[in-house]
């Protein structure tokens, strides 16, 4: 408790002393769950679920390759790795010592899918316009299969020396005999066949694509399917010892959403549910733990909720055909996995190259590396008992090693603080010996770190709190170093950093004033009792302050509250309803003052002060009748300090009060004969004249017309006739101008 009041001093004196145009009260910027970890850059680091930062095990690469994209990887009996690379359609052999040569380069595109072959060999599977080669250990091919269909995307030894080849675009398994001749074993009736295995009791297991399904198919061709997932493709497919299946799903669009997954650019379409992006050529480096997994019961049919908002999934099909989601990734798409001895799982996935370990029930996945590229596409462990790993974006293999690294960096990702900001403290927990833990910063005005920020500080070495040294700025990193003597032993623990900063204040901004129709109101949402108009607290013109405000003191930050929520709308004579919107880029509190003035005066009269709600409404009637404007003067001053608080104003259109009714003159009422005319003007000072009604001896009303055929300006004159039977009796004019003011009048006939 002592040491968060020091570090929690220590920020306010750093920033105690900024000038005028900053606010109030520090941000404080706190990276301690996994989730938060996780949105950076590490090497040689762990985290686990717990948002604990640790050294983690040493990556190495093997090789890199000039292809793009390696597809596949299959351990050779010498111990060498065999690649399947695209766009240069080769099979790369890689020693143990990571020399690379080319063992097969074939016509067309892509490799795909490898499967040893007969005295050291292996079987070749290309795409597009697909064809299997088998090509002998001295690097010597020959055709084995060429079938019709355009893609090969998978191939698996049968128990019976037969080999299954899955196709694509007709969803087509071919079985291979030893001599090369292939019939069709099964059509799946979807788009792709993707993924193949071979389960304990010598049946067929397939997953595909359009729509990702798993199939297990016997000897006699005779398919059931497994699980009929969400997702567009059931990518890979792996057994382990007990018959437990486990399959990788993923899709661009789960459960509806628009979510479609970038696809791998060839001069051939590849393999359409392929992720890609470009990445830069670094390091391997090895990262920890993510608690993305959701374990769901068994339910043989019914999908976990969650699944609907994944991007991919592990299914676990038990022998008896029960089966679960073990895992679920938010954010990744899985390509590959690996099963342990320990029942745990590795799997390799993309958009990131992350490299996850599965364990327990329900799942917490660890992220077990990340390899400098986008997808991890294929995984192994090999004779040696090393994990291996390929890559796409770009090409490379790489192996995990089982120590731990003695020296590991975590890099945050970038905050924006908004706008220019002076920065406070860094402080962070950690379980670590003195000079184990050490934190740096930079700081800089673009989005993305270049060579304009400024260079990593000198290293903070207080857990209690040290005054950030970098320029004020508007974006922020740290980097954090955490060091071990021995591989040996617990090591430095990182559990949490925060950062304190101060943005610099900027001025509120009122958007826009809504004038709403003269007489127009709102009830309140959710009044009870009386009627309740919102906006309108019987207010007068006296500039005092509402009586009911929000609890809320200096440098309190919360968010604008939004347009005010209106119930019915009512009419009540001379009433004015404004309604405004106002944005804070501080995310400050906002309080506001109407004021108003005359047409033609340039001084501003105070109407309310201290609103909170962005709608006010007057009673006119306070007011003689004119054009009027309103100024709307919205203040940040409940977040801020008196000298630092900023006001932004906006001036309304200009609106009419009128609460006069207009004037009828009687002019004439003349008999003439048998007729009667009436002749009289209806004038308003503020209003034009709308409507003019008249009624003989009050019976119905009737519709007036001006002598110049519309009712448009504020004098209008008019003539009525009266016929035979109506030049008796007495006319009352009610004359209406458009502020709904009133007037009526008697004409008396004379003879």
């Amino acid at each position: 408790m002592l040491n968060r009041f020091r570090a929690a001093a220590l920020a306010g004196v750093c920033l105690a002393a900024t000038g005028a145009l900053f606010a109030a009260t520090p941000t404080f910027w706190t990276v301690s769950t996994q989730a938060d970890f996780l949105k950076g850059d590490v090497e040689d680091l762990s985290i686990d679920s717990d948002g604990r930062v640790f050294l983690g095990p040493t990556a190495a690469r093997l090789a890199e390759t000039a292809a793009p994209f390696l597809w596949t990887l299959l351990s050779g009996p010498d111990g060498s790795l065999f690649a399947g690379t695209g766009n240069e359609g080769q099979v790369l052999r890689i020693a143990r010592d990571g020399k690379i040569s080319t063992f097969f380069d074939a016509v067309e595109l892509e490799v795909h899918a490898l499967a040893p072959a007969p005295n050291g060999g292996l079987y070749v599977a290309t795409s597009p316009d697909g064809k299997i080669y088998q090509v002998a250990a001295d690097g010597k091919a020959k055709t084995f299969f060429d079938p019709e269909d355009k893609y090969i995307w998978a191939l698996a030894s049968g128990r019976d020396g037969a080999l299954y080849a899955a196709t694509g675009e007709k969803g087509t398994i071919y079985r291979i005999t030893p001599d090369g001749n292939g019939t069709v074993f099964y059509k799946t009736n979807t788009t792709n066949v993707v993924s193949l295995a071979i389960d304990r009791d010598g049946n067929l297991i397939a997953g595909t694509e359009s729509p990702g399904r798993i199939f297990r198919i016997d000897s006699q061709g005779k398919a059931f399917v497994l699980i009929d997932s969400p997702f567009k493709e059931i990518h890979a497919i792996r057994m382990a010892d007990d018959g437990t299946i486990y399959a990788a799903a993923f899709s661009g669009t789960p459960g509806g959403e628009d979510r479609e997954a970038p696809i791998v650019t060839t001069p051939e379409p590849a393999k359409p549910p392929v992720p890609t992006v470009s990445a830069e050529i670094t390091s391997i480096t090895v990262i920890g733990d993510t608690s993305s997994g959701v374990t769901a019961p068994a339910g043989g049919g019914r999908e976990p909720r969650g699944t609907r908002n994944a991007k991919g999934a592990i299914y676990r099909i038990r022998p008896d055909g029960l089966w679960d989601t073990a895992w679920e990734a938010m954010d990744d798409w899985p390509f590959d996995l690996l099963i342990e001895k320990d029942g745990a799982l590795i799997v390799g996935t993309g958009k990131e190259g992350k490299l996850f370990r599965i364990t327990g029930d329900p799942a917490r996945a660890t992220l077990l590396a990340r390899a400098s590229a986008r997808q991890v596409t294929a995984l192994l462990r090999d004779a040696a008992g090393r994990i291996v790993g390929a890559t796409s974006n770009p090409g490379k293999v790489f192996t995990l090693s089982s120590e731990r690294a003695m020296r590991g960096t975590y890099d945050s990702d970038v905050r924006d603080a908004g706008t220019v900001a002076t920065w406070g403290a860094i402080r962070w927990r950690a379980s670590a010996k003195p000079g184990e833990v050490e934190l740096h910063t930079r700081s800089g005005n673009t989005a993305m770190p270049d060579e304009t920020w400024s260079a990593w500080s000198k290293p903070y070495t207080s857990a209690e709190g040290d005054s950030i040294a970098s320029p004020n700025a508007r974006y922020l990193q740290w980097r954090a170093v955490l060091k071990s003597d021995t591989p040996a032993g617990a090591g430095p623990v990182l559990t949490s950093v925060t950062a304190a900063f101060l943005p610099r204040n900027l001025r509120p901004t009122v958007t826009s004033i809504t004038v709403h129709p003269a007489g127009t109101a709102f009830q309140r949402p959710f009044s009870t009792g009386e009627l309740e108009i919102a906006g309108f607290e019987e207010n007068t013109s006296d500039g005092r302050s509402p009586t009911q405000q929000p609890s809320t003191s200096i440098g309190s930050s919360v968010t604008p509250p939004p347009s005010p929520a209106l119930g019915r709308r009512m009419y009540q004579k001379g009433l004015q309803t404004f309604v405004w919107k106002a944005d804070d880029e501080n995310d400050d509190r906002l309080q506001y003052d109407i004021s108003y003035r005359r047409e033609g005066e340039t001084t501003w009269k105070p109407l309310k002060r201290g609103l909170w709600d962005p709608i006010f409404v007057w009673d006119t009637t306070s007011v003689p009748d004119g054009t009027y404007y309103v100024k709307v003067s919205a203040t940040d001053a409940p977040s801020n300090s008196p000298a630092t608080a900023l006001v932004g104003e906006m001036e309304s259109v200009s609106f009419d009060v009128d609460n006069t009714a207009p004037h009828v003159e009687i002019q004439s009422a003349l008999r003439s004969g048998s007729r009667a005319t009436i002749k009289f003007i209806v004038h308003d000072d503020q209003s034009a004249v709308q409507r003019v009604e008249y009624s003989l001896d009050a019976s119905r009303w009737r519709v007036a017309y001006p002598v110049d055929g519309i009712a448009d300006s504020r004098r209008e004159q008019f003539e009525v006739t009266l016929d035979e039977g109506d030049v008796s009796r007495s006319v009352i004019i009610r004359a209406m101008d458009t502020m709904n003011n009133v007037a009526t009048a008697v004409a008396e006939i004379r003879k």
